[in-house]
């Protein structure tokens, strides 16, 4: 028998450290290969990290709440055999009779062969004593319980914030797994939205978390800033003092894209895809990058170079239940209509389910934060670190409007763009927003003809 360590592993692109979530292990139980082990949450995602090795647990070195960086000792194991491969090169491995076949993945990218509830294995507390052996536990010195209800680790995270109990809920997902929307039912039936709270006295969404109603609430409340806030802090702090921002604006006649979009969510094939006003102008913004590249740019200070990259990787800026992220699509500019909606919908599902793999939280190249639902005309943007340019899109609207020379009712919508002045000037900006305009003014040709 020997000790081995887990570190923290980084689970995304240049991760510094992770806060404990949920451990599913305690100290004391024998676990099998690919377990799972915690739920950790990083700047980017929630995320499950199954076992590396087949052993018992002898220490868990951090709690619940507590921040631990990459590379230190996250969990160590006192294992049976040394050849104990980690995850990155182990084969399939047979459990104990009655546990599942798990097959090795990447760590923290979960596990194969999760069509059944796994088992954990406790390793007796009362036995006289303990064999030096290095044979495996004897079937009589262990107890099987089950897991808790099956569920993924943002569904888990989001049931212990609102105070659920996964045991009393009932899954309605693939194999009976729970689901946010089963949690929200168990809460009530409903989900308040920070505007309806506001108005009604009751809870609001804050940087992540519920503030308790104004009249109940603490008179002073301390948050630690960490998680989604410490990189959103960070992020912005950086970009607001390190890219002289500048801002161009305009109001567009946007009818004919209300109308398009209503003509095609009548065709059968169509059905099943959720298309909207943001569609188009992701479309539109992809367009303009491709006609004026430089909008597709961003400053590198330390080599002191613009870098001009001719793939959009576009960000869509997501207020989650963690707080704002801005995950991206990759390669947008070679998506068509039915592939951008897709991409949208895919990614904003994985950002409300806390699903967003990290992946997904770097390289992004031009940006789009959609201000419209909230019932906001327009916004200045904060640029994300490493890109040249946002885009703003307000709420889409009935305004009076002026065509051949008639005041006319016509769906209206404000775009602003903020851009990095240090390489993109105000002609440029003003070329592409206008460009985008011009899109939503009149989609059809565009996407029909290119």
């Amino acid at each position: 028998m020997s000790a081995r360590d887990f570190l923290l592993p980084d689970v995304g692109e240049g991760l510094v450290e992770a806060e404990i979530v949920e451990w599913k292990v305690a100290v004391g139980e024998v676990v099998v290969l690919n377990q799972a082990l915690v739920d950790i949450e990083t700047a980017k995602a929630v995320v499950e990290l199954p076992s590396p090795f087949a052993g018992v647990v002898t220490t868990l070195h951090a709690g619940v709440g507590d921040t631990i960086e990459v590379g230190k000792p996250l969990i160590t194991f006192e294992v049976v055999d040394e050849a104990n491969a980690p995850v990155e090169s182990a084969p399939a491995v047979a459990s104990a009779p009655g546990a599942l076949e798990r097959t090795a993945v990447l760590v923290g990218y979960g596990v194969a062969n999760e069509d059944s509830a796994p088992t954990r294995r406790h390793r007796r507390q009362n036995v006289a004593s303990t064999s030096t052996s290095t044979s495996a536990i004897a079937p009589e010195e262990e107890t099987v319980v089950a897991l808790a209800p099956r569920s993924t680790p943002p569904v888990r995270w989001y049931a212990k914030q609102h105070g659920v109990d996964l045991a009393t809920v009932r899954g309605t997902g693939r194999e009976g797994t729970i689901t946010r929307a089963d949690v929200d039912a168990a809460r009530g039936g409903s989900k308040v939205t920070a505007v309806a709270s506001a108005t009604s006295g009751g809870t609001s969404r804050f940087i992540g978390r519920d503030l308790a109603p104004w009249e109940s609430g603490q008179a002073e409340e301390r948050i630690p800033v960490k998680g989604v806030l410490k990189s959103m802090s960070e992020a912005m702090t950086q970009s607001a003092f390190s890219a002289p921002h500048a801002v161009v604006w305009l109001r567009v006649d946007a009818t004919r894209t209300v109308d398009l979009l209503a003509s095609l969510r009548q065709r059968p094939a169509l059905s099943g895809l959720r298309l909207s006003p943001l569609t188009i102008v992701a479309l539109a913004l992809c367009d303009a990058a491709r006609r004026f590249p430089g909008i597709n740019s961003s400053f590198d200070t330390a080599a002191n170079e613009v870098i001009v990259r001719r793939r959009v990787n576009l960000g869509i800026a997501a207020n989650t239940p963690r707080g704002l992220i801005v995950p991206n699509i990759k390669a947008a500019d070679q998506l068509d209509l039915v592939g951008m909606a897709g991409a949208i919908n895919a990614l904003v599902d994985r950002a409300r389910e806390n699903t967003t793999p990290p992946a997904e939280m770097v390289g992004t190249t031009l940006t789009i934060t959609n201000v419209g639902p909230f019932g906001v005309d327009g916004a200045m943007p904060i640029l994300p670190p490493g890109t040249g340019a946002i885009m703003a899109v307000g709420q889409l609207a009935k305004a009076p409007w002026v065509v051949d020379d008639a005041v006319v009712v016509r769906h209206v919508v404000e775009l602003s763009m903020s851009f990095d002045h240090r390489q993109i000037d105000g002609a440029l900006a003003s070329q592409v927003i206008a460009h985008v305009g011009e899109f939503l003014r009149d989609p059809a040709p565009v996407l029909i003809a290119g």
